[in-house]
């Protein structure tokens, strides 16, 4: 035997060693892959459960799981939800769902959805249609305790499909809605916080939405909820109400061409589910915004501004009408004057209330629509 075979031995004696490890260690990987893949379904699946208990019911035509060494995917193709709850029930469908989990972040749930998405009577044809270049969803937590959602659109629209031609509803370039628990428990009286973000929104048949494309922030505070147990939205609205809660907008800023408005406020719940409150608001460039939204024939309109002029009319006939076309040229400089002058990002602007009343809106003296009631 020469000396180098002992040294050979030795050498193909690690090798076979480190063999082994590494192939334990890939089989060690695996089966805990495989052990955590269970658990990160069986919190899926505890999610889905969840929902259920809110009257939100989810069924794939295919499901799969992948994902294989470093996270979690499930797969959902054709998937429907049927929203029980709501008032009347609805049914969305979607092509297909992706949802993906880290080993190492498994309270993470990020979701992508393809596209479009239906929404209509239970087994009725579709009556909105949305569809988008990107949407994502994150979910952090447990179902037991959620701390935090996120869903996120590129470039979304939403039409609405029941007449012969497809009816634009909403477009934007970009939309953000984030929501998250802000104090207490999901069990006893939780604080929540809500931030919507919108990049190039535009509505057609909304009178301030139409005109021009908008870029809006808004960050609201939800108190006076018992629990976040699963329930839906208007039981939520209800408990508010109930408790004498508040919803309120800690910062409100939209941009609109020429107009620049900011608020903040607080707003309650009436007992019939309308809303109530005021919003103290800066406009800088208010005179575009008013004649986007025709405020002059809004105002004009306006049953207290028809009386007067009848009665104008009795005296002279024409003074009545003569009187509203004054009322509305006079619009802006009268909100000018009613409002406090300042100035806002060195703009000459206006700070004047946004006051809601029984779900009527109205912009100083300007009525703006009415807000649907919340339950």
């Amino acid at each position: 035997m020469t000396p180098s075979e002992p040294a050979r031995r030795s050498s193909s004696r690690r090798y076979v060693v480190l063999l082994v490890l590494v192939v334990a260690l890939i089989g060690g990987w695996s089966a805990f892959w495989y052990v955590a893949a269970g658990k990160a379904q069986t919190a899926l699946e505890g999610w889905r459960v969840r929902e259920a208990k809110s009257g939100r019911l989810y069924e794939c035509g295919k499901e799969g799981v992948g994902g294989f060494p470093f996270r979690f995917e499930f797969t959902c193709q054709n998937m429907t939800a049927l929203f029980q709850n709501s008032r009347p029930p609805i049914e969305a469908k979607v092509g297909g769902v992706l949802v993906v989990s880290q080993v190492y972040q498994p309270t993470l749930l990020i979701s992508e959805f393809t596209g479009p998405l239906t929404i209509s009577s239970p087994g009725k044809p579709p009556e909105l249609s949305m569809n988008w270049e990107l949407f994502q969803s994150s979910v952090r937590g447990t179902p037991a305790a959620p701390e935090r959602v996120s869903l996120v659109f590129d470039r979304p629209t939403l039409d609405a499909v029941t007449g012969a031609e497809p009816k634009p509803l909403l477009r934007a370039e970009h939309l953000e809605l984030h929501s998250r628990l802000l104090e207490g428990l999901v069990t006893d009286h939780p604080v929540l916080e809500v931030a919507v973000r919108a990049r190039g929104a535009f509505a057609p048949g909304v009178p301030a939405l139409a005109a021009q494309p908008v870029d809006a922030v808004f960050d609201t505070i939800f108190r006076g909820l018992t629990d976040f147990a699963p329930k839906p939205w208007s039981e939520r609205f209800r408990e508010i109400a109930a408790n004498s809660g508040r919803i309120e907008i800690t910062e409100a800023r939209a941009v609109q061409g020429e107009t620049l408005a900011v608020g903040a406020g607080n707003l309650s719940i009436s007992a019939s589910g309308r809303l109530q409150g005021q919003l103290d608001l800066t406009v800088a460039g208010l005179e575009p915004f008013l004649k986007s939204i025709n405020a002059e024939q809004m105002v004009q309109s306006a049953p207290s501004v028809d009386r007067l002029a009848s009665a104008l009319d009795r005296l002279s006939p024409g003074l009545g009408q003569a009187a509203k076309q004054q009322v509305g040229a006079n619009l802006s400089a009268g909100i000018n004057m009613l409002g406090r002058k300042t100035t806002l990002e060195g703009r000459p602007a206006v700070s004047l209330p946004l006051r809601f009343d029984e779900g009527r809106m109205f912009l100083g003296p300007i009525p703006l629509g009415e807000t649907p009631a919340l339950f």
